[in-house]
């Protein structure tokens, strides 16, 4: 698939900020549960994802997952649900018609992705157990649905004015003559 320019340019955007996210730290909140860690990194994987599609969205997930690396150093694990975000993001916002009441539904559901993909894969290779205090069940509850109600608040008017601002139509150059 062909990259148009815009979609080079949002791309390098979300990438950028993904990378200032992951190496400042400021993308992964410190929490005193058993994950250790908030994550602020989806939110440009999902933003990738609704504005620019499935392709753009996987790569800016990528960039997400290698990040996460350093707190799980399974590739196996920590990768997969962060190249799904973005698309599946895209998929329910295409989905919906690309309305904006779907916004937040895209913006929950690529949470929801990466938080019950990366948690499964989790259990799935013995990493943690699926329930207790440490379980998969209990990040999901206490990490995972405010990360995805958080995406949504942040997500949905950050979508809605790069649309008004794409509806407006360019100023004609003006030419000096």
């Amino acid at each position: 698939m062909k990259l148009d320019t815009r979609q080079i340019v949002i791309s390098g955007l979300l990438v950028a900020l993904a990378l200032v996210l992951g190496v400042t730290g400021l993308g992964f909140i410190p929490v005193p549960t058993p994950a250790g860690a908030a994550t602020l990194m989806h939110i440009p994987v999902e933003l990738a994802g609704i504005l620019e599609g499935p392709v753009v969205g996987s790569f800016v997930g990528l960039i997400f997952g290698l990040f996460t690396l350093r707190f799980l150093a399974d590739p196996r694990v920590v990768i997969p649900a962060r190249l799904l975000i973005g698309i599946v993001s895209y998929l329910v916002y295409a989905g919906c018609g690309k309305k904006s009441w779907s916004i937040p539904l895209a913006a929950i559901a690529g949470s929801l992705t990466n938080t019950i993909g990366t948690l499964g894969l989790a259990v799935l290779f013995g990493y943690m157990p699926l329930s207790g205090a440490e379980g998969a069940i209990g990040i999901a509850l206490l990490q995972g649905a405010p990360e995805a109600i958080f995406a949504a608040v942040i997500i949905t008017p950050v979508v809605i004015a790069v649309k008004r601002l794409e509806a407006r139509k360019p100023v004609p150059a003006h030419r000096g003559d």
